[in-house]
């Protein structure tokens, strides 16, 4: 049996869309891909167990590479292009690895940034981004998915601080130890975040088993029941679900660069596959039928790099909206969605070996597309600002 040598970056940029990036930039690029390059045959044994190589999260600190561009005491700065080349150069490994980013970084970090007290911030953020400690964010329940304002989850005022009941589902990080940032709802019904660490009494995490997608790292069905924590865990500057929303919208563009990570994988193996592989005397790069299939492949990536590099620079210069991460998150994971159900079927029944990687990131992309806020609630954001007019049930 032949082997095919389908991981290796190929660096596709058809339109010299990173050309010209800055070295300060280009250097956490190299740093990720070293890391992808790197931890892949363990990555890709993990993904077949579904094991979590948590040493690896550790890792990704160790290489400052956890932060996701999240500003902070201690913190070392990181530019949104560097940040989305970050999570690209990663989840072109593996889209586990790409999600402990968006998770760790992108949410858990994010909240005690934007919205922790000074000693909140000194007490977590530094370790968070090292991967010294792991952190969570609980939005999601069982019955509130897309309708995640409706959250169910209730933090009741006693006397010594805050006792908080109920669950949260599909957590990333949620069982690993660390701590999780829940969102609940106070007593006047305004939605707060509150910093739990899962030693507390009453959290009970419990590993999600059966995935298909992301099986290399753990997320989490999580039951608080009657959970006490001190006023001290309270996130004093986040006090309305549009807080919440902050900061899903600061990670939704992160998404979109995962996307063009996975999409990056699959279609530069499915092209080293078509120079390697022979069928009827010839290699399969030499068939009208692949060129055509790969010149479409090439056609949508080269899209989604020109989402992510316009949109990093917007955000570069404060003038990103909501609805423009949204745009690039809906654009992408659809393309990705596209791009690996034509590269495994270039591979034809190689593709389906994870020794060739495309049906691992078939798999994840799954999960980008949902993750985040799915197909359906992007479009309903951009209808809303294209029209006007609100189309939310």
């Amino acid at each position: 049996m032949p082997d095919y040598d389908v991981s290796a970056a190929l660096d596709t940029d058809y339109y010299a869309v990173f050309r010209d990036v800055p070295e300060e930039d280009r250097e956490l690029w190299k740093r990720a891909r070293t890391f992808a390059d790197d931890t892949l045959a363990e990555i890709t044994q993990a993904w077949d167990a579904a094991e979590y190589p948590v040493h690896l999260v550790r890792r990704l600190g160790e290489l400052d590479l956890l932060t996701d561009g999240v500003q902070g005491p201690g913190l070392t700065p990181m530019s949104p292009l560097a940040a989305g080349l970050v999570n690209m150069e990663v989840s072109r490994g593996d889209g586990s690895m790409g999600t402990v980013i968006a998770v760790q970084g992108g949410l858990a970090l994010r909240s005690i940034a934007m919205f922790g007290s000074a000693e909140q911030k000194e007490r977590w953020l530094v370790p968070l981004a090292r991967g010294h400690e792991l952190g969570s964010f609980a939005l999601t329940e069982p019955d509130h998915g897309s309708d995640s304002v409706s959250l169910a989850t209730s933090a009741r005022r006693v006397v010594d601080g805050w006792v908080i009941d109920g669950e949260k589902k599909w957590i990333g990080n949620g069982a690993a130890g660390g701590v999780t940032v829940v969102w609940a709802r106070d007593d006047e019904g305004a939605v707060r975040g509150f910093l739990v660490e899962q030693t507390a009494p009453g959290y009970r995490a419990t590993v999600i088993t059966g995935k298909a997608s992301l099986r290399a790292i753990h997320q989490a069905h999580i039951v608080l029941d009657g959970v006490r924590v001190p006023d001290s865990a309270l996130l004093p500057g986040a006090r309305s679900f549009k807080d919440t929303a902050r900061v899903l919208h600061a990670t939704r563009l992160g998404v979109a660069w995962s996307a063009l990570g996975h999409a990056t994988a699959v279609f530069e193996a499915a092209l080293s596959y078509s120079t390697q592989r022979t069928q009827f005397g010839k290699p399969l790069a030499a068939f009208q039928l692949v060129q055509e299939r790969l010149a479409g492949m090439l056609a949508q990536l080269t899209s989604m790099q020109l989402h992510c590099r316009r949109l990093s620079e917007l955000d570069a210069a404060g003038e990103l909206d909501p609805t423009q991460a949204s745009l690039a998150k809906y654009h992408n994971t659809r393309a990705a969605r596209t791009i690996a159900a034509t590269a495994r079927d270039v591979l034809g029944g190689n593709g389906i070996l994870l020794e060739n990687h495309v049906i691992r990131h078939m798999a994840d992309i799954e999960s980008l597309h949902t993750y985040e806020g799915t197909e359906s609630i992007q479009a309903l954001l951009i209808g809303r600002a294209l029209t006007g007019v609100s189309a939310f049930a």
